[in-house]
């Protein structure tokens, strides 16, 4: 009975491991999009104070400056995308960088954010066929099934003790 259970732990947390290359696939490919989508929005920027005859500083400066309320909030707006964009921008070339172990040791990191929160939302389950993906449910079984078994033999402490008693 143990070894069923442990099995069934194994299999279950083999499962769940084995998706977890697929969903930093689909978080990368969406921090990606959102690194992609904030460039072209700083770039536009940048030109624009270019053309202006500024620098970013120097605009977002004109920008905090002016005494119109409208104008002064789309200063404080574009600073807040260019510091997304600088830390997307690190997120995205931290993980491009990370091998599998170290991807799997920021996964809090990546359900922690807005873009992780609707990766999970919107994710799609897949098989493991590559050998990442392999090796995350093989790890997976492996430990679910020792987790397992070592609780149900835990458990059973109690009950070993009385049917050891019963023989003396």
């Amino acid at each position: 009975m143990r070894r069923m259970i442990a099995g069934i732990g194994g299999l279950a947390l083999a499962i769940v491991l084995s998706q977890f290359p697929e969903y930093a696939q689909q978080y990368t490919q969406r921090l990606g999009g959102a690194v992609d989508e904030l460039r072209v929005i700083t770039e536009d920027f940048d030109r624009a104070a270019v053309a202006g005859g500024l620098d970013r500083t120097a605009a977002l400066e004109r920008y905090n400056a002016s005494n119109d309320g409208f104008l002064a909030g789309r200063g404080m707006s574009m600073t807040a995308t260019f510091q997304r964009y600088d830390q997307l921008s690190t997120t995205l070339a931290r993980i491009e960088d990370a091998g599998p172990i170290e991807r799997f040791q920021s996964l809090p990191a990546y359900l922690d954010s807005d873009i992780g929160q609707r990766t999970l939302e919107n994710y799609q389950p897949a098989v493991p066929v590559t050998m990442e993906g392999i090796l995350y449910a093989g790890g997976g079984f492996i430990l679910g099934y020792l987790v397992l078994s070592g609780l149900w033999r835990f458990a059973s402490l109690p009950f070993r003790r009385r049917r050891y008693a019963a023989y003396r």
